[in-house]
């Protein structure tokens, strides 16, 4: 399995969504580092399931446990190794999904790949669960950053047809990045999360779901970090943000709206700012030629639907090469958006921090 990433900073996952533990080990993180264990756990209940009605009613406290690596609070230098426990698993709610195919699940690709040995429990090693871990790495990752004056932050941008305006450049800062992840919702104006909640238990009364975009940023990234074509910034963070569980699509600054304009209008034009190069707009996102130009770094991401809902859907099963119905059970959220917001932070910072070290940068 593709449970392996990094140049500088290498990740590898391990675990399945009802298995005993899932986990991360993490290496080629310097010796030194403070594991602050306030702020990691607040990074983790940010994504937890179970808080409200709108996310799923599996109740998982998240709390990790470091195996190895830090010794009297602070990062050896050897590789870290972290689990998180299942500690709320129904695993009879999937027994029938061996050889029932739940529609836009990895059910069916997994099945062909692997021969029919995934464990198919809660998704198994394909669950949105496992991006707990990568959670806890994203936390690591910005306390770094911290210390070299990079922040990261997200916010919703839409869910369904509703639109919720992105941050201006200006807003683009430590304190509105604070404040985005202490809210319910990562959304800044309280009439738009109304709205929100709205359409979200709309789609849960109904049985359904509904996906949205999240758009993250990064303030505070020098020019220079990066590569072009194979190794760019671009291509890290996508190939990060590709390996999250229902992220369908990403784009950087403008992205697609780009095409609608002459290259006179949307071109990032170079002045100087009380003696630094600064570019008027951001269209690019932060990046040309694959390295950042020390503007803030912007993309946004496009999640699905949830897959698993309360309707019947068609499906087919694999043992009696049959058409048939299927009605999913287990406890599912109407919508992942919102816990999702935390999870690609954690993706923006992983990426800028393999680049920093890749880059020469140096933790102090």
């Amino acid at each position: 399995m593709g449970a392996n990433w990094g140049q500088t900073i290498r990740l590898s996952i391990f675990g399945e969504s009802h298995g005993k533990a899932i986990g991360i080990n993490i290496d080629g993180l310097p010796a030194g580092i403070e594991i602050i264990d306030e702020y990691i756990g607040r990074e983790m209940q940010r994504r937890a399931p179970g808080k409200n009605r709108f996310s799923t009613q599996r109740k998982e406290s998240d709390g990790y446990e470091i195996l190895s690596g830090v010794y009297e609070g602070r990062t050896t230098g050897a590789p870290m190794c972290v689990i998180i426990r299942n500690e709320d698993k129904k695993s009879k709610d999937y027994s029938d999904l061996k050889i029932m195919m739940r529609p836009s699940h990895s059910d069916y690709s997994a099945y062909i790949k692997y021969r029919g040995y995934n464990d198919v429990r809660g998704g198994g090693h394909f669950s949105g669960r496992i991006t707990a871990p990568i959670v806890f790495a994203g936390a690591v990752a910005k306390i770094i950053l911290a210390q070299k004056n990079i922040y990261v932050g997200a916010q919703i941008t839409s869910i369904k047809g509703i639109e919720i305006d992105r941050l201006t450049k200006e807003e683009l800062n430590k304190e509105v990045f604070e404040k985005l992840a202490n809210k319910e919702m990562a959304i800044i104006n309280e009439k738009k999360i109304q709205e929100i909640k709205a359409e979200i238990e709309k789609a849960r009364v109904a049985g359904d779901s509904v996906g949205g975009t999240i758009n993250c940023y990064a303030v505070g990234v020098p020019s220079g970090v990066g590569e072009p074509f194979f190794d760019s910034l671009e291509s890290t963070i996508a190939h990060l943000a590709f390996s999250i569980p229902a992220v369908k699509g990403i784009e950087f600054g403008s992205g697609f709206d780009m095409t609608r304009y002459y290259g006179s209008e949307v071109n990032d034009q170079y002045h100087y700012n009380n003696g630094k190069v600064e570019t008027l707009t951001n269209n690019n996102g932060g990046i040309l030629g694959g390295i950042s130009n020390g503007m803030p770094i912007s993309f946004k991401v496009a999640i699905k639907p949830t897959p698993s809902i309360s309707k019947e859907q068609n499906t087919v099963n694999i043992r009696s090469e049959e058409n048939c119905k299927l009605l999913i059970e287990g406890r599912h959220d109407p919508c992942i958006v919102p816990r999702a917001v935390v999870v690609i932070e954690a993706i923006m910072a992983i990426a800028l921090l393999d680049k920093i070290f890749e880059s020469g940068g140096k933790y102090e």
